[in-house]
């Protein structure tokens, strides 16, 4: 069987290689890619312009404006890993809900939010999570109540990435309060600094507060924020969480990060040996290439499908779990290979890649709870990928 790439392809990877090499000395170094950082969103505007970012979203909204191309699509995902120069920007408006809009909102909302999110120049968070609805996510109590125009919106969400930083949310609210819990809510768009919203920062074990809580007390939006139709809330935040697992399970991101953990084990050395040449080690990165391979395989899988506009089934069903304890896996290694420099945190001289990996070790941990626990995803992959019959509930007393 013959796996090479046609002479078309290889003249685009070589292409791609041009773009990459010639502009390297622009590309955001670790201290540069904050929000809203000009160096890095440059960047961003550069690989937009030259098809590698934003790549098939049509022009009119500020994209590239290619025709979908799976081959090409995993050319510039293999060219970044080999380079391991910053790829294109992944985050909540970006990944989540630019491709939500696409697929459900209106023209107007297509023209004021998918350009500048796609730059960097609009930065969104996620109303999902409330204290008393986690996991079962439709028990959302927040209120919406219409006053003419608007909606007055009042309740909390929890757990909400980049709450402070965000220019924008987007948030699910009940808008029926007597409809049953999955046909009363609504999926509406709305700036964070309109009056009535608190946010309060929640640290976690990483140090920093990489999620907060947000209060909304007769928060007046209008009603124009509503995505597709009121009380059809369900249908497009499950298109979000959608493209939200597949961001949080991207093989492509996946690859890059096992290569960075190979150039690691290839530059360190214990007693005067590579980590690399230790047979246990090398055991564990090669069991760990594997993984990345098939997940790679698997996301040309769900591509296919997407092209042909059907269903992935099960194959999309497993992204999000696999994809957060592979990545958890691949820093687990890295800080066991450094051994006791492993364990070092924030600061000190001997710290490597400025303890990028041990917070990847731990926040990568809270990823496999966030979006969706590992229970939740292995029940609906049991559930709607291999036709299990459902978890039996407990008899009430």
């Amino acid at each position: 069987m013959d796996l090479s790439f046609s002479p078309e392809y290889e003249a685009f990877r070589k292409e791609v290689a041009g773009i990459l090499a010639a502009n390297a000395h622009l590309a955001p170094t670790p201290d540069d890619r904050g929000m809203k950082n000009p160096t890095r969103q440059a960047w961003q505007k550069l690989l937009i312009e030259n098809g590698l970012a934003a790549r098939t979203i049509p022009t009119e909204y500020g994209g590239y404006g290619a025709e979908p191309d799976i081959l090409k699509s995993r050319i510039i995902a293999e060219e970044f890993a080999r380079t391991g120069l910053p790829r294109a920007m992944s985050n909540q408006g970006i990944s989540m809900l630019v491709p939500t809009l696409l697929e459900l909102g209106t023209p107007e909302q297509k023209a004021a939010y998918i350009r500048p999110t796609l730059y960097g120049e609009m930065i969104w968070c996620q109303g999902y999570s409330e204290p008393g609805a986690g996991s079962d996510l439709a028990a959302l109590r927040t209120a919406a109540v219409s006053d003419g125009d608007d909606y007055i919106i009042n309740g909390s969400k929890i757990w909400t990435s980049t709450a402070r930083q965000a220019d924008m949310i987007f948030c699910l609210v009940r808008t029926d309060p007597d409809a049953k819990k999955h046909h009363g809510i609504s999926y509406i768009l709305f700036p964070m600094d309109t009056p009535g919203i608190e946010v309060r920062p929640l640290v976690d074990m990483t140090g920093a507060a990489n999620f907060n809580e947000v209060f909304f007390t007769d928060v007046r939006v209008p009603k124009s924020g509503i995505v597709f139709a009121e009380n059809k809330g369900w249908q497009v935040a499950n298109a979000t969480l959608t493209h939200e697992r597949g961001m949080l399970g991207d093989p492509n991101a996946t690859k890059a990060r096992l290569v960075e953990l190979v150039e690691l084990m290839k530059r360190e050395t214990v007693n005067g040996e590579r980590l690399i040449d230790n047979p246990l080690l090398r055991d564990r990165l090669l069991k760990l290439q594997g993984e990345v391979y098939a997940m790679q395989a698997n996301g040309l899988r769900i591509t296919t499908h997407s092209l042909k506009k059907e269903s992935a089934g099960l194959a999309g069903l497993v992204v999000k779990l696999m994809g957060c304890e592979l990545n958890h896996e691949i820093a687990r290694l890295a800080i066991d290979a450094l051994g006791e420099l492993g364990v070092m945190y924030e600061e000190g001289g001997h710290l490597r890649a400025n303890g990028a990996w041990q917070a990847r070790y731990m926040y990568d941990l809270g990823l496999i709870i966030g979006g969706g626990t590992a229970q939740i995803q292995k029940n609906i992959i049991a559930e709607r990928g291999l036709g299990l019959p459902r978890e039996p509930k407990l008899a009430k007393a």
